[in-house]
């Protein structure tokens, strides 16, 4: 045989071995491949069911937080509601806590009456009459101690809202600087001024004694019934149950305090000039009849020694204490 019929032959047989080869493996290579690609499909479906579920998995836990939140905050409006009414109208053991006293409603009740009668008996040791002298113990038993019950109370609530926006920031800049809220809290109850210093004392020791701080600074807007403290509450008691950056909410509530603050002042200014005529308007009658008195006593003494002029009295002042009140709330605005 040639070499080129070797070769042939040799090629030939290559070539047949390898078609043989092929008929016999082609099988096994198409059922490796056909496996190849189911398992890519079954890894690629059980990635896409894994990425489901992880998906309804995070909107499950944000329509939770979302439950959580709207409950939180339904709970905080029924009990805003309940703190609104005893802020309109708070018993008289509040508002002795709330003026800053120590003495209990029982003391303060007594000491109303012991001033009442004291004025009574002094009238009635300088020749009034009976009326008079029921009238007089009347305003100086009940009138008297519970204006300056609420005048101290005002007064305490005004330098809470002078100071409390400081205390706020005192505590933003606690937490930014990596303090713990409890520590800030701390420090605020040594550093920032009365009445201020003495409600967050008590919010820090209600924490030593295991109550949630939720629940302290809830106390908190029992005691200084104001709104300022009602926002720093639901600020807190939202950060604790939802969690987020509270140095935040902190700076943005304490700006808002600022902001209510100017306003509140820019009121004042504004309104000034009313309550000043208003009271003119209400102590022009009492200077006038002082004034006749000390001038003329036996003029206008009929008012005083007769029953008609001791019911024309009364009369006078119903009116005008109608008359105040109604001046009172005109020139009143509340921010």
């Amino acid at each position: 045989m040639s070499p080129l019929g070797v070769l042939l032959f040799v090629l030939l047989s290559t070539a047949a071995a390898g078609g043989v080869a092929f008929a016999l493996l082609q099988p096994k290579l198409a059922a490796s491949k056909k496996v190849a690609a189911r398992k890519t499909a079954l890894a690629r479906d059980e990635k896409a069911k894994a990425n489901v579920a992880a998906a309804r998995s995070r909107v499950q836990e944000q329509s939770k937080r979302r439950k959580n939140l709207e409950n939180s905050l339904r709970e905080m409006e029924t009990r805003a509601k309940a703190h609104d009414r005893n802020r309109t109208k708070p018993s008289l053991s509040q508002t002795l806590a709330q003026s800053g006293l120590t003495i209990s409603a029982r003391m303060f009740v007594l000491l109303s009456v012991g001033i009442g009668l004291f004025a009574a008996i002094i009238a009635l040791g300088l020749g009034q009459g009976p009326i008079v002298a029921l009238m007089l113990g009347i305003v100086c038993g009940a009138g008297l101690p519970r204006f300056a019950l609420a005048r101290m109370r005002k007064k305490r609530l005004e330098r809470f809202i002078e100071h409390f926006p400081n205390a706020i920031d005192l505590i933003v800049r606690g937490i930014k600087a990596g303090l713990p809220l409890g520590d800030t809290l701390r420090t605020v109850a040594a550093e920032v001024p009365e009445p201020v210093a003495s409600e967050f004392r008590h919010v820090v020791e209600a924490q030593q004694m295991g109550v949630g701080l939720g629940e302290a600074c809830e106390r908190l807007y029992r005691s200084v019934p104001l709104p300022e403290t009602n926002f720093f509450a639901i600020v807190i008691a939202i950060q604790a149950q939802a969690g987020g950056n509270l140095s935040e909410a902190l700076g943005n509530l304490s700006r808002v305090l600022r902001e209510r603050k100017k306003m509140r002042q820019k009121v004042q200014a504004v309104s000034s000039e009313a309550k000043a005529s208003g009271t003119i308007i209400g102590a022009l009658p009492i200077a006038v009849a002082s004034l006749v008195y000390m001038t003329a006593p036996d003029y206008i003494g009929i008012l005083f020694q007769t029953t008609v002029g001791n019911f024309i009295l009364i009369g006078c002042a119903v009116w005008m204490s109608i008359g105040i009140f109604v001046m009172k709330n005109m020139i009143q605005f509340e921010i």
